[in-house]
């Protein structure tokens, strides 16, 4: 760096390119955590390989629906922007080929169940760290590789169940519920693409690569927020609640005329609005409601007016009129209503292209915007191109497929 005082003209803006662009990512992980790790990093520019086993990623094969070349809906959700390879790990010869691809990886991704890599000689402390300095490993698994569960298998709605997160879902006629999306495997893909992102930073500071450990039940403990919390100060199990919030009130699900909407009033300043809009200013003069502690302690007599004076109004107008007044407030969307706001296609978080259905990426960067250059890969379909990158000449390609190690299609293939 010039020690001059001087400062140089900034430099014209160049064409816009993704913020990873350069980087290469080996994934070898399957179903949704990884693949929508490596996803995010397809989407910002990462040049990201994926390593399918002979029986391809199972998500390939949870459908219908199904697109055009068969593939499931839930597959082509996480795996945009990736070029895909069969390969048969379980053959000396298919471990020499992944060796192959890392000399020049920057980063690998694999979520097996612990001590698989270990069994084929591709263990990062003993067989990875020394050979490949600058390698970011990433390992997500459901427990980790030690302690009372280390090496179990994880699936995100176990971890729901054993982590809390199903006790304080739903509602006491429900009983404690699953979270309707695969919550626990969503974050843990954010978790890992965070983690990578740290080790990046790192190495570009020392030179040197290091393993990230991302397990489902980290993560699923993560979210007990306030819920955990509130449990460590009082020693009170947190119960079920439905749609409501155990520290704040009124912030709950409430019923107008055409259906369902979400208030969620964290003040009292947006009471005072609320209640003046409402017809309820007579709440305001009353103690029960004069604070949020008190409010929470009569939320059922507060629940109860709130629902009178909803239940003949429409609640387009209702949550228009409440936000305009800086009171949260929306309607409770179906999945399709959802994407058919607005303002989802305001902000570009649906994407149709070329026969692709998919949602947006939800972070922007004003000068490395994300984009989407890669549909989802049929299986194996760019093992060709990409072994010839690592230098594989067709004769080598040509005996690998004939011995197995690169499978064509996955038998099961529906």
């Amino acid at each position: 760096m010039s020690g001059s005082s001087e400062h140089a003209a900034p430099a014209p803006d160049a064409p816009a390119r993704g913020a990873l662009e350069g980087l290469r990512v080996i994934d070898l992980s399957r179903v949704l955590a990884g693949p929508l790790c490596s996803q995010m990093l397809a989407d910002q520019g990462a040049d990201v390989i994926k390593v399918e086993p002979p029986g391809g990623d199972e998500t390939r094969a949870l459908g219908p629906p199904v697109n055009a070349d068969g593939d499931a809906a839930y597959f082509t959700a996480v795996n945009r922007g990736k070029r895909a390879i069969g390969l048969d790990l379980s053959q000396p010869a298919g471990r020499d080929v992944l060796l192959t691809l890392l000399d020049d990886a920057d980063v690998l991704i694999e979520n097996f169940i612990p001590g698989t890599m270990a069994r084929w000689g591709l263990d990062y402390e003993a067989d990875l760290k020394h050979r490949f300095p600058q390698l970011i490993y990433c390992g997500i698994s459901g427990f980790g590789d030690d302690g009372p569960l280390g090496g179990l298998p994880g699936y995100d709605a176990i971890l729901q169940a054993m982590c809390g997160l199903m006790s304080v879902n739903g509602d006491p006629a429900s009983g404690p519920t699953r979270i309707g999306i695969p919550i626990v495997d969503h974050l843990t893909g954010y978790t890992a693409q965070s983690g990578i992102l740290l080790a990046l930073y790192h190495r570009a500071r020392t030179g040197q690569g290091q393993r990230v450990e991302v397990t489902l039940f980290d993560t699923a403990l993560s979210l007990l927020v306030p819920h955990a919390a509130n449990w460590m100060h009082t020693q009170r199990a947190p119960g079920l609640l439905g749609s409501a919030h155990p520290n704040i009130a009124p912030y709950d699900r409430f019923a107008c005329q055409d259906g369902a909407i979400f208030l969620g009033i964290v003040n009292d300043r947006q009471f005072r609005r609320f209640c003046e809009y409402a017809g309820l200013a007579a709440l305001l003069e009353d103690a029960r409601f004069a604070t949020n502690r008190s409010r929470l302690e009569h939320r059922d007599a507060l629940r109860g007016a709130i629902e009178e004076a909803l239940s003949s109004r429409l609640r387009g107008a209702v949550c228009g009129d409440l936000m305009k007044l800086g009171v949260p407030a929306g309607p409770v969307n179906s999945v399709p209503e959802a994407f058919e706001q607005a303002h989802t296609v305001h902000r570009g978080m649906r994407i149709d292209r070329d026969g692709y259905h998919g949602i947006g990426t939800p972070v922007r960067l004003s000068r490395a915007p994300a984009r989407v250059d890669r549909l989802p890969p049929a299986y194996a379909q760019h093992t060709d191109e990409v072994l010839r990158e690592a230098g594989l000449d067709d004769t080598r390609i040509a005996a690998l497929r004939e011995q197995g190690v690169l499978p064509r299609w996955p038998p099961s293939k529906p």
